[in-house]
């Protein structure tokens, strides 16, 4: 395969690849008589099938590439999407699990139909498979198949010569001090369509083939190895940057390097907070809006969620979110850090820009040795995270609407075998139209980081479904009608405070960017300009700038040029926060519905929810107060983040002290996590609570 595979790279990377469709096929043998069985693994998956699972379908190749391609362009910060998915993953293991496993039900828009109606289960319904036919699925074929093309090398790869232009050069221009052969050019680097759209294709038809064969049993164990493949790839593409940054003396050299480095480069990659009105990462949003998103994503996000359904014990369940929990934790160091290490290695080593998202090709290209199998297992890594991403939203979408539109609204009298196939059907269905979507919409060679912009049109659709979920799962006054204007109200509030902001008080990013003296207007190229000034001579370009300047004020100096949408997500919660609580008062509550919430399902005392969430203020309260003396620099990061360690398990352990055992109907002899008889090392709580403390004290050390 072009100039970077050699015979044993590629045999290893086949081996792995036919692995893991052996597997998947012989997963799904005599397992899919059933819907139960085909959708969710006949709830007998282990602890570690679901730890691999969501970890695999999570840890996709949005996030190999994704992230160390945000490590790359923007740095540390990004962490937070990992440090912030703990408090996401402990919501679904104590807060919407026991409620969703106690009702024995197969997609999250059961629950909303039990606990509301008709409506709104089908509004879940609509917007989940358009998240994850559109919105995920696409992504995942774009990256993965670009990564190949950079990978294969130069056969499936363009490189050519292109002029660099700036406000500067073109008044130099205009003066005629030089012309326009004088710019200076740059190599760039786009990959070769047809190249691409055969690795699209390929992606498509592999993961389709045993997913559709085998259903989630398939999924599943595919997922675990897929995972195993990808920590193995992802940390020997760290170890190798690291190492090659610091001069062959292995990793501890190379991050002291980088550190070094870093503290002397302008734009500092290695903080972990940056201003609110960073266009990308603000302090600000990923303290607020971001969490809410992780509590969507991780606690009512049906291709999450159905692992945790399909685990043969509640305990097996909470042990394996508190896993993956765990190696979630891994991926700033391996993932993230390894982008710096290599922003810092591609600036010393390559004469041409390097688009994020195709700087995880580019390391591979530069520091994994060729010939040796090691390019096969990182490539076998990449290649898993795609197949395991995609092959979990295409079981998940399908599940949901083989259960919650066929059978509900077309065949109610469907027995098992035919909404078994009716799922395989919506299977290949849901692929092509994923594949059609990514040839007409995406760029192949886009320099925009898709990370974000996948984060970004999530949080369109996704405010008004977890108000409906939260204040149904914790409010027994909520009623149907709350929850669809809510849900209704969510996407039209993200559409409307977004135009708003933008039409108001936002201006272009570069202009923002001079107007806040971030850079000159001098060095500021043309073509991040907006697209209707390119053609401007420089006096004009000058005159747009000047009136910008009016436009500046105290909130979009506070906030940034545009609206961001961490931002916008705080904004649309509480205002649909507000119209659910209105609504509800104003219409009437089923008995039936109003128990179907965590205190009545889990066999918690009434009191129970009100003394965990003053807890949980009373700990948030004196988290936020040592920020402040951090802040001022009264307490240095090392002695603050221990102190946040220790305020985290303290109220853990009050809360462990103060809460009944819930009484639930399950095997499991752990199933409330508490029992005063099991060894400690055997109760869930106490690894959910190490793993909390290590995500506050990362908050902290990191500042």
């Amino acid at each position: 395969m072009g100039d970077l595979f050699h015979a044993a790279d590629l045999a290893v990377f086949l081996i792995a690849l036919v692995a893991v469709m052996a597997v998947g096929l012989l997963a799904g043998r005599g397992e899919t008589e059933s819907s139960e069985q085909y959708f969710l693994a006949g709830r007998h998956i282990r602890w570690w099938g679901v730890a691999g699972s969501i970890y695999g379908s999570n840890v996709s190749a949005n996030h190999l590439v994704g992230m160390l391609g945000l490590g790359f362009s923007i740095g540390f910060a990004q962490s937070h999407f990992e440090l912030g998915a703990i408090f996401g993953l402990l919501m679904l293991c104590y807060g919407f699990l026991p409620v969703y496993r106690r009702m024995k039900i197969y997609t999250l828009s059961e629950y909303l139909g039990r606990r509301y109606d008709d409506r709104s289960r089908l509004s879940y319904a609509v917007i989940m498979v358009l998240i994850m036919a559109g919105v995920q699925m696409v992504p995942g074929l774009y990256i993965g198949a670009r990564s190949a093309c950079v990978m294969v090398g130069n056969a499936a790869i363009e490189n050519h010569m292109a002029p660099v232009e700036t406000v500067g050069d073109r008044q130099e221009i205009e003066s005629g001090q030089i012309t326009r052969d004088d710019l200076p050019l740059k190599p760039v680097v786009r990959v070769d369509m047809k190249w691409y759209a055969a690795f699209v294709l390929i992606l498509a038809v592999i993961s389709t083939v045993y997913t559709v064969l085998g259903g989630l049993r398939a999924v599943v164990l595919t997922d675990a190895i897929q995972s195993l493949l990808l920590l193995g790839g992802g940390l020997l593409l760290a170890f190798l940057i690291f190492s090659e940054l610091g001069g062959g003396d292995g990793v501890v050299a190379g991050w002291q390097e980088m550190i070094r480095l870093d503290q002397a480069d302008a734009q500092q990659k290695m903080q972990l907070y940056l201003p609110s009105n960073h266009p990308k990462l603000p302090w600000s949003g990923v303290l607020t809006g971001l969490i809410f998103m992780h509590f969507f994503y991780w606690g009512t996000n049906q291709f999450i969620v159905q692992r945790a359904l399909a685990a043969r014990t509640d305990g097996e369940a909470r042990l394996g979110i508190i896993t993956a929990g765990f190696l979630k934790l891994l991926i700033p160091f391996f993932c993230i850090a390894a982008g710096i290490a290599g922003y810092f290695l591609i600036g010393q080593r390559v004469d041409h820009d390097v688009d994020p998202d195709a700087a995880f090709s580019e390391l591979v290209r530069l520091v994994v040795p060729a010939g040796y199998g090691l390019i096969g297992i990182v490539a076998a890594g990449l290649i898993g995270a795609i197949l395991s991403s995609i092959d979990s939203m295409m079981n998940s979408a399908a599940t949901i609407f083989t259960i919650d539109v066929y059978q509900k609204y077309i065949r109610p009298d469907a027995d098992d075998r035919q909404l078994v196939r009716v799922g395989r059907i919506s299977i290949v269905v849901f692929v092509v139209v994923a594949t059609g979507l990514t040839f007409a919409v995406i760029d192949p060679n886009s320099k925009d980081n898709f990370f974000l912009q996948i984060a970004n049109y999530t949080s369109l659709l996704t405010p008004g479904l977890l108000v409906a979920f939260l204040v149904g799962m914790f409010w027994r006054r909520a009623t149907a009608g709350g929850a669809l204007v809510t849900i209704i109200a969510g996407v039209l509030f993200s559409l409307a405070f977004q135009t708003a902001y933008d039409r108001t008080v936002g201006m272009p990013p570069a202009v923002y960017q001079v107007l806040t003296k971030q850079k000159t207007l001098n060095e500021t190229r043309i073509q991040d300009l907006p697209a209707d000034w390119h053609e401007l001579n420089s006096d004009e370009i000058t005159q747009r700038v000047e009136d910008h300047k009016e436009s500046l004020n105290a909130i979009n100096m506070a906030l940034g040029p545009s609206l961001n949408f961490f931002h916008r997500v705080v904004a649309v919660i509480l205002s649909c926060l507000v119209v659910h609580v209105v609504v509800s008062l104003g219409t009437s509550v089923e008995p039936d519905q109003a128990r179907l919430t965590w205190s009545d399902l889990g066999g918690h005392h009434p009191h129970d929810l009100k003394r965990l969430a003053q807890l949980i203020l009373l700990a948030i309260t004196l988290l936020v107060c040592l920020a402040i003396a951090m802040r001022a620099e009264w307490i240095h990061p090392p002695l603050a983040s221990a102190v946040a360690a220790a305020i985290t398990l303290i109220a853990f352990a009050v809360n462990s002290t103060q809460q009944r055992t819930p009484t639930e109907e399950t095997s499991d002899p752990q199933a409330a996590g508490v029992s005063g008889s099991a060894p400690w090392w055997s109760r869930d709580r106490n690894w959910a609570a190490l793993l909390c403390a290590t995500a506050i004290w990362m908050h902290f050390f990191f500042a």
